[in-house]
């Protein structure tokens, strides 16, 4: 099928690489502990938590982005263990954030956060956040490259998995028909790109520095051939080019007539500083995938 990935050169067709080849290098994480410090320090409060202490634990929701007083923090001092199950996943250290993926898209919380230590960190709940993000965009970009090299993770390991059963991800709507609306008037109302059922927007392993926004049809996302998810109007695709140069971890397919626009860095970070909604909708989008992933590879 012609490749439509106007936004970089598609690359040749992945080939199996010899069982002696070498990984290929992560791509480089743009967080930085100074920026994240700043941010929190607009307007984020301090609280102490005695070693032992659950700061939260897996599975609590009550519903709705930053549900029920949920924060998000940044560790100052002392070290936090994440478990799942009882079993520890990841061990957080100063100088790094933890609990945003659930306070972002709204969902439970995938782990237990316990104080390994004696800990100091910085808090903020929606408000806060919202505040912080439109004085300082770029912290949105920078914690979108944390969960895309969680998502590359999870998607490399999901190529290992064989025979696996997938009930692909529906996305729709990511941006509701108001914030849409402002995202077309901010660009200047710029001309949407068409293709027919059938056609590749976007080719696996392309390498890019845009991300899309669907206007018309539904587009399908596979991995190696396997869909793992269907994007609709006012959802998006491809915001992972805009945190990193590293291929495209998917393949796009128009699944029925479909139309986009495209959205660079540049335009990203204005979006967000003046409509600080249009910076969460999509954090809570890539969130979601990455979540989905890990849900897949849990069985």
């Amino acid at each position: 099928m012609e490749d439509l990935d106007f936004s970089g050169k598609p690359a040749k067709p992945a080939r199996a690489k010899p069982a002696d080849a070498s990984p290929q290098p992560e791509p480089v994480s743009l967080y930085d502990p100074k920026l994240a410090l700043a941010f929190f320090r607009l307007g984020g409060s301090q609280e102490q938590f005695p070693a032992g202490t659950k700061i939260f634990v897996e599975n609590e929701k009550a519903g709705g982005f930053f549900s029920k007083g949920a924060r998000i923090y940044l560790l100052l001092e002392g070290e936090v263990t994440l478990t799942f199950k009882g079993k520890p996943v990841e061990m957080v250290l100063a100088g790094e954030t933890f609990g945003e993926m659930a306070a972002i898209a709204g969902s439970p919380r995938s782990a237990t956060a316990t104080a390994r230590k004696n800990c100091r960190a910085l808090a903020l709940d929606e408000k806060q956040f919202m505040n912080s993000l439109q004085k300082m965009p770029e912290f949105a970009l920078m914690l979108m490259s944390v969960m895309a090299q969680r998502l590359r993770r999870s998607v490399a390991k999901l190529a290992e998995v064989r025979n696996i059963s997938v009930s692909p991800l529906v996305h729709e709507h990511t941006l509701d028909k108001k914030v849409l609306e402002d995202l077309l008037h901010e660009l200047g109302n710029p001309p949407q790109t068409f293709a027919e059922a059938g056609k590749n927007v976007i080719t696996q392993g392309a390498v890019a520095s845009c991300m899309f926004v669907v206007t018309k049809g539904r587009i399908a996302i596979s991995i190696d051939g396997l869909v793992i998810e269907y994007v609709g109007p006012g959802a998006v695709f491809g915001e992972m080019a805009l945190v990193d140069r590293s291929g495209r971890f998917a393949t796009a397919t128009a699944q029925t007539d479909s139309a986009w626009i495209l959205i660079d860095r540049e335009d990203f970070l204005a979006m967000v500083k003046s409509k600080p909604g249009f910076g969460i909708a999509l954090m809570r989008s890539m969130s979601e995938r990455v979540q989905h992933i890990g849900s897949l590879l849990r069985g």
